[in-house]
């Protein structure tokens, strides 16, 4: 397909690193890359190890505007946070889009309708399609596909029953994948973590000139854990 500039949400994270392989494979031309870093908890984006996605950037080839969140505060109503974390990224994008013409975003969305809609709502105000692959995918089938594809996918942080320290860290295979089909059936996990169940971090893939190479240790307190990462680089 031909069309103009598009603009790539990205995390770093496997559902918007897909959402952006997804579009160059489909002949969209991405030409920016957008990282939000959230102050802490957020509704809207993926929280841990978006610091990287700068270096995830740099393999990938595209330039990256990085921007940092607002903390709309735990007391806020959901609804009114999720819209004052999203006025930083609209922001943004304004400014983006009166430097270049652009035709849409692309984004990670899976099943939360309080993060697409919102999108959605910013984009049609900012007269920019949305484009969300991931949207209402089956998670097993999709895991499987981000495989073939090439994607090697590392857990960061967990925060769910049945998930322990053991996965930070892990890579998510087939082995992996398996286990998560289990954990939808005995804790009600879903299997791309669409609940805040985990996060992760793409390593390589079709859209990486060079893999990322990490090292770190996890950290556990019983019931959540994260894994620090303590050197990144290209290989």
């Amino acid at each position: 397909m031909t069309d103009g500039c598009w603009i790539s949400l990205f995390s770093g994270g496997k559902d918007s690193s897909w959402a952006l392989h997804r579009a160059l494979e489909s002949g969209r031309t991405v030409t920016r890359l957008v990282t939000v870093h959230p102050p802490g908890d957020s509704y809207l984006y993926h929280v841990p190890a978006t610091d990287l996605a700068s270096l995830a950037a740099e393999s990938i080839g595209i330039p990256v505007l990085e921007i940092e969140a607002e903390d709309a505060g735990v007391a806020v109503e959901s609804g009114q946070r999720g819209d004052e974390e999203l006025a930083p990224l609209e922001r943004a994008l304004e400014e983006l889009i009166m430097t270049e013409a652009y035709e849409g975003i692309t984004a990670g969305a899976v099943e939360s309708r309080f993060q697409r809609d919102r999108l959605q709502a910013m984009g049609d105000r900012l007269g920019l399609e949305l484009y969300a692959p991931l949207w209402q995918a089956e998670p097993i089938e999709t895991l499987e596909q981000m495989l073939e594809a090439g994607f090697e996918i590392v857990v960061v942080a967990v925060a769910a029953d049945g998930l322990n320290e053991a996965w930070l860290g892990r890579t998510i295979d087939r082995e992996a994948i398996a286990a998560l089909e289990r954990l939808r059936e005995t804790h009600g996990v879903h299997p791309m973590g669409e609940g805040g169940e985990f996060e992760t971090l793409v390593t390589d893939g079709p859209h990486l000139d060079r893999p990322i190479r990490i090292e770190g240790e996890p950290t556990w307190d019983g019931t959540r854990g994260e894994l620090l990462i303590d050197t990144a680089r290209l290989g």
